[in-house]
């Protein structure tokens, strides 16, 4: 059975649908003109401007409490197994071509959110529900599709974003601090619970406080050893760049293998394209789509361009990828430890706590929305028990079964996402040069009322 769902998974996740994601990303960039390059230092702004501001808008959280959740489930496990394993598999150049993935993932995000937020309803609760499901069938008129991406979304939930996750970090705690896994997922499905059952307004206070933290602790590891170790940086990202190219640290000097592993962990890490994120995007506090989406825009720059750089540069810098008893969070910890010692190690360990945890809150919100689409409101309680519980399963399990799936499932969601976003990109262009015009204007106000 595992040899059957590696040999789907390989199928699903091979060179097609990473041409097909990264394809719609750079078609999308030349129909928006490259926005997402003139924009980010606004994006970036708006991303953490006072709440305040929308808090009169349509909406349940704020734009940074949007962006936060949202990066509570991309910041996973992915941004330090799945980079290690890109390096090994694909040599340092991966790591060039999961920045590509990501600069062209931008403009794919955006779009993502701008139509999550357009097509978005009010549910029986009074909450913001919306994502592909809601897109494909409102804006594509396709309601059919929407019905597949929700069905895939709740099941994959289960996997990546919760067994896979609580999986990872019972493993990690018991290699690190030997405590028992059955311990573990005790404490982390009572956290778990106490966070999701209160819904997504419970999430996103959540989110807002604890992804900066995870994140800037992770990111502070990493640029001490850069600090530390100045003098080999610069070979380091030389080494990254030229093998981009040549391929030379794969076996048989193949670029092909760089540039695939590339792209597919970049697309793990980011999720752009999958349709994740656009769910958390509708909940936000907004005036206009394009707002919220010049904000869900900045994750893809946070996760990968950032968080991701840091891991694959800090094991490019310790040079231990050749070694074969070494891979995924082994590595990582390992080259972490090669800088600072054991400190290092306990850094890893620590992030993939907390990057697993902030992904299990934030898929939760994704798995819920999905199943009350295709139910009702009423069904949502029922889905976070389950949810909760499949948390402590996945801790003391063995999940290569799970990994298949999800990894299955994942690009299930990805393709009638895709076919939306293709379809209905004409009403992106349209609500982005709406908002631009308004974003100018707000721009020469703020400047007139300085001056005087």
């Amino acid at each position: 059975m595992q040899e059957v769902i590696d040999a789907i998974s390989g199928f699903v996740w091979g060179p097609p649908m990473l041409i097909l994601i990264v394809g719609t990303g750079i078609f999308l960039t030349i129909r928006l003109g490259f926005m997402q390059f003139k924009t980010l230092p606004y994006a970036i702004k708006l991303s953490f401007r006072p709440e305040k501001k929308d808090n009169n808008n349509k909406g349940d959280i704020s734009h940074y409490q949007a962006l936060t959740t949202a990066m509570a489930a991309t910041i996973g496990t992915g941004n330090i197994v799945g980079v290690a394993t890109a390096v090994v598999l694909g040599g340092p150049g991966a790591v060039f071509w999961m920045w590509i993935s990501a600069l062209f993932g931008m403009a794919t995000k955006y779009s993502e959110a701008i139509l999550a937020v357009k097509y978005r309803v009010t549910n029986s609760k009074g909450e913001m529900s919306g994502g592909p499901m809601y897109y494909l069938e409102r804006g594509l008129k396709q309601k059919w599709l929407g019905v597949l991406f929700a069905i895939f979304g709740a099941i994959a939930a289960f996997g990546i974003g919760n067994m896979v996750q609580s999986n990872a970090v019972a493993g990690a705690v018991e290699t690190e601090f030997n405590i028992p896994t059955w311990v573990t997922g005790i404490v982390l499905t009572l956290l778990v619970g106490l966070v999701i059952l209160g819904g997504i307004k419970s999430i996103g206070r959540v989110t807002a406080f604890f992804v900066p933290i995870m994140a800037v602790l992770y990111i502070l590891g990493g640029l001490i050893i850069m600090i530390m170790n100045f003098d080999i940086v610069p070979q380091a990202f030389g080494l990254i760049f030229t093998d981009a190219f040549t391929g030379s640290a794969v076996g048989g000097g193949i670029l092909g293998t760089v540039i695939r592993y590339g792209v597919a962990r970049g697309v793990f890490s980011n999720e752009a394209g999958l349709g994740s994120a656009p769910i958390a995007a509708a909940a936000a506090r907004t005036d206009y789509p394009g707002r919220q989406a010049l904000v869900s825009m900045t994750q893809v720059f946070f996760d990968t361009i950032i968080v991701c750089t840091i891991t694959g540069a800090t094991i490019v810098m310790a040079n231990m990828y050749g070694n074969e008893e070494l891979s995924g969070g082994d590595l990582t910890a390992a080259s972490f430890s090669y800088f600072l010692g054991d400190f290092g190690g306990f850094i890893v360990t620590i992030g993939i706590i907390l990057f697993a945890f902030s992904t299990l809150v934030g898929w939760s919100y994704y798995g819920e929305k999905c199943f009350s689409y295709l139910f009702n409101d009423k069904a949502i309680p029922i889905y976070r028990v389950v949810f909760v519980l499949a948390v402590f399963y996945g801790a003391i399990e063995q999940l290569n079964v799970v990994w298949g799936i999800a990894d299955i499932m994942n690009a299930l969601m990805a393709a009638p996402n895709l076919i939306g976003l293709l379809g209905l990109s004409g009403v992106v262009v349209y609500e982005t040069k709406r908002f631009l015009k308004v974003a100018k204007e707000e721009k020469e106000r703020e400047k007139a009322e300085r001056a005087s």
